[in-house]
């Protein structure tokens, strides 16, 4: 249980993939955190545990106006996490996707502001990069923005919005996080990482395409403790700022990927595929964030993999491909 006097800090999306972790290291940091949480992927277990250590849980759409009050109320810091996440799930409806990652993010960014919130940190992506003319260079935070799906237009247009012009009295941070990858309690096997090691784990063909691109890849506890680590941050060091969330080192092809994998189970076959519906190439540069934050994140994706391959075998998920464990079907 929280302290009386413990800064109430509300999390949207709280009872989700990166949620639940960053719920847990605010309650390491002392605060009293406060869930916004639909349960959409059936976590009445998981919400039940976080309500056992303490949680005070709202269940409701982040969409829903009456949710958002109930949620905001008391709240000094909010972690808007809450969103359509990732590109298939923005693509398959697109509506529900701009309603709930612009317009209820405008929303509660308003309500915020006027409750007397005082921090704000909004979960961007370091896709906001897209496809950069030569990936070689490792991008950093004030290069160009390329979106090129809707998923990271959403996140591009609310940034500038926080970064231009937030509400008086509001201090926002825009977290630009690497892809996500790692064991968590609302597992998702629909991300790279994750999905290439079940799948290969399974003795499953993994089809891959695009096995020369880059990306950055960040695991979900660290990129919680990169919640913690802004809030932990003098305003003036992290307020109106935006930071890439990863480290510079992790940055992977995704046939790289296949031979960290490979390296650690024998089973699986892997075919190289031609596939044109997924041109983002992007290596991306985290000196800001361990430079003036001082967060650099302890896992690695080789670490991240074994992990991933002790659970499988202890059967800590149920069925690794039952669909609870993906955001879109």
């Amino acid at each position: 249980m929280s302290e009386p006097d413990a800064p109430r800090t509300l999390v949207t999306g709280g009872a989700g993939y990166l949620g639940i972790p960053a719920v847990r290291q605010l309650i390491e940091a002392g605060h009293a955190p406060v869930v916004l949480d639909s349960l959409l992927h059936g976590q009445e277990d998981l919400a039940a545990e976080l309500e056992d250590a303490g949680v005070e849980l709202v269940r409701g759409d982040v969409r829903d106006a009456g949710a958002r009050e109930a949620a905001l109320t008391g709240v000094t810091n909010v972690v808007h996490l809450a969103a359509i996440v990732g590109d298939p799930a923005c693509a398959a409806d697109p509506e529900a996707a701009r309603a709930v990652n612009l317009d209820a993010t405008r929303s509660i960014v308003a309500e915020a502001a006027a409750a007397g919130v005082r921090r704000f940190i909004f979960a961007s992506t370091c896709s906001n990069y897209g496809r950069m003319t030569d990936p070689a260079v490792p991008i950093d935070e004030d290069g160009v923005l390329a979106p090129l799906s809707l998923y990271a237009e959403t996140k591009v247009e609310v940034e500038r919005e926080l970064l231009g012009g937030a509400p008086e009295g509001l201090v926002p941070t825009c977290l630009r996080f690497a892809t996500l990858y790692g064991v968590a309690p609302r597992m998702r096997f629909d991300l790279t990482v994750n999905e290439f090691t079940r799948e290969l784990w399974a003795d499953r063909t993994l089809d891959v395409f695009g096995e020369q691109f880059w990306r950055p890849y960040v695991h979900v506890a660290d990129a919680a403790r990169a919640i913690r680590a802004v809030l932990e941050s003098p305003e003036d060091v992290a307020g109106g700022r935006v930071f890439n969330v990863g480290r510079t080192d992790e940055n992977y092809r995704k046939a790289d990927l296949v031979e960290l994998i490979r390296a650690q189970t024998p089973s699986g076959r892997v075919e190289f595929v031609h596939r044109d519906e997924d041109p983002r190439d992007y290596k991306v540069g985290f000196e800001r964030v361990a430079r003036e934050l001082g967060f650099v994140p302890a896992m690695t994706v080789p670490e991240g993999i074994g992990e991933i391959l002790a659970a499988l075998d202890d059967e800590r998920f149920g069925d690794p491909f039952d669909a609870r464990h993906r955001n879109v079907g």
